[in-house]
C-alpha cells in the first residue's frame, strides 16, 4: 500500500516535539536534583522507619511537604524542588502522549506495525522504558532518579530520531510476518523496562560507593533515595521484565524457524540475546541468594542491562546482515 506522506509528516512532527518536551523535563528534574537539600542525619526512631524489633522498613517520605520529610537521612525537599519536579513528571507524560502519537500516526501511514526498522524500534523501546518509569513512580517514592532513566532515553531518542531515522516505508520482505508484533513487541517491552531497572543499578552504586566512602560523589550519591527503595526497584522492574524477556526470545526462536527451517542458530543477535538472558537469570538468583545481594547483585544487573545496550546497537547495527530480520530487534 502507498504511504500516506500527511501522516508521515505529523508523525515526525509528533516526534520532534516529544524530544524538546523529554529534554526540558529533563533539565527540570536536573534543577530539583540541584534544590534538593542533602539529607539530614537523626537519631533512628520507630516512627522514622525502624521497627522496635529492629527491622528496617521504608515508610513513603512526605517528599513535598513544606519542611521536607521526616526521617533519618531523608531528602529535605525545598518546596521549589518539589514545584520543578512535578512540572518535570507533567512534561514527561506530555512527551509520552506525543510519542504515543507518532508511533500511531507512522503505523497508520504505512499501514503496518510502527517498529519495522531501527529509527522506529528505539522510539517504541524509549516509550515503553518512560511509562515503565511514570509507574514505578506511582508505586516508589524515588523521583530523585528521573535524570537516571530520562538521560539514556533523551539521548537514545535524539540517536534515532538524527542518525537512525528512516522515512516512512513499508516493511521489507523478511519481516513481513505476524511474529513481529509478536516477538519484536515483548522485546520493545522487556528491554524498555530493564532500562528503568539498569538505571536504578546504577544509582544503588553510587549511592553504596557514597556511603562506604562519603567524599566519593558527594553531591550527587547524598541527595539519592536509600538503598532500600534502590535496590527494591531494580530487583522489582527486573522481575517483571525477565518473564517478557524470556517469552520474546522464545517467539524469536519460533520466528527463526518459520523463516529458516531452524529454531537456534547461534548468530550475533542470538548469542548476545541469550548472554543477556543468562545475566538477567543470574541477577534474580544473586539477589534471592544470601551473600550476593547489595553491590554484586546490582553490578550484575548493570552488566545485563549493557549486554541488552551492546545487541541494541552493536549487534543491530554492525552485523546487521547476519540475521533475517536484523535492524529491528
Amino acid at each position: 500500500m502507498p504511504v500516506n506522506e500527511t501522516l508521515s509528516v505529523y508523525s515526525d512532527l509528533c516526534y520532534a516535539a516529544a524530544l524538546a518536551v523529554f529534554m526540558l523535563g529533563l533539565l527540570l528534574h536536573a534543577a530539583e536534583y540541584g534544590f534538593t537539600r542533602k539529607p539530614k542525619q537523626r537519631a533512628a526512631t520507630p516512627a522514622a522507619g525502624v521497627s522496635a524489633g529492629g527491622v528496617a522498613t521504608l515508610d513513603r517520605p512526605e517528599e513535598d511537604s513544606p519542611g521536607g520529610a521526616v526521617g533519618p537521612g531523608v531528602r529535605d525537599r525545598r518546596p521549589l524542588a518539589a514545584r520543578l519536579g512535578r512540572m518535570g513528571v507533567a512534561l514527561t507524560v506530555l512527551a509520552a502522549v506525543l510519542q504515543l502519537a507518532s508511533l500511531v500516526l507512522r503505523g497508520l501511514a504505512t499501514s503496518r506495525i510502527p517498529w519495522g526498522n531501527m529509527y522506529e524500534y528505539i522510539a517504541a523501546l524509549c516509550l515503553a522504558a518512560v511509562v515503565a518509569w511514570l509507574v514505578v513512580l506511582r508505586r516508589h517514592p524515588v523521583r530523585e532518579i528521573a535524570v537516571f532513566v530520562l538521560l539514556p532515553v533523551v539521548i537514545l531518542y535524539f540517536v534515532a530520531g538524527t542518525f537512525l531515522y528512516a522515512e516512512a516505508a513499508p516493511l521489507v520482505p523478511s519481516l513481513r510476518s505476524y511474529w513481529i508484533i509478536i516477538h519484536v513487541s515483548a522485546a520493545i517491552v522487556g528491554s524498555g523496562i530493564l532500562l528503568v531497572s539498569g538505571m536504578g543499578a546504577v544509582a544503588y552504586l553510587i549511592k553504596s560507593a557514597h556511603e562506604r566512602r562519603p567524599e566519593r560523589f558527594r553531591n550527587l550519591g547524598a541527595k539519592l533515595p536509600d538503598l532500600v527503595a534502590l535496590d527494591r526497584l531494580a530487583y522489582r522492574t527486573a522481575v517483571f521484565a525477565f518473564p517478557i524477556l524470556t517469552f520474546g526470545i522464545i517467539c524469536g526462536a519460533i520466528w527463526a524457524e518459520a523463516a529458516w527451517g531452524r529454531f537456534w542458530g547461534w548468530d550475533p543477535k542470538e548469542t548476545v540475546a541469550f548472554i543477556s538472558w543468562v545475566v538477567y537469570a543470574g541477577y534474580l538468583h544473586a539477589r534471592a541468594t544470601t551473600g550476593w545481594r547489595g553491590v554484586p547483585a546490582a553490578w550484575i544487573n548493570v552488566i545485563g542491562f549493557a549486554t541488552v545496550v551492546f545487541n541494541l546497537f552493536f549487534v543491530n547495527l554492525v552485523v546487521a546482515g547476519l540475521h533475517s530480520y536484523a535492524g529491528v530487534g
